[in-house]
């Protein structure tokens, strides 16, 4: 995500709590929060698809999402 985009986010927080924020505004914080959630479970998605576990004889072996066992 951008990081004007992140600012943005922030500006819209600081003026929620300030002085208020008009209908437009309140929607395009959801929107702006719905992209940054969906780009950090996607990064986080990615980082835990590279994760491996090394047990105590050295061997690597990769995650697995809960259930595919």
């Amino acid at each position: 995500m951008e990081q004007a985009k992140i600012d943005r986010i922030s500006h819209l927080a600081h003026k929620a709590k300030t002085i208020g924020l008009t209908p437009e505004e309140v929607l395009e914080q959801a929107a702006l929060r719905q992209e940054y959630v969906a780009a950090v479970l996607g990064n986080l998605k990615g980082q835990l698809d590279n994760t491996y576990v090394v047990d105590e004889k050295g061997r690597k072996t990769k995650l697995k999402r809960k259930g595919e066992m």
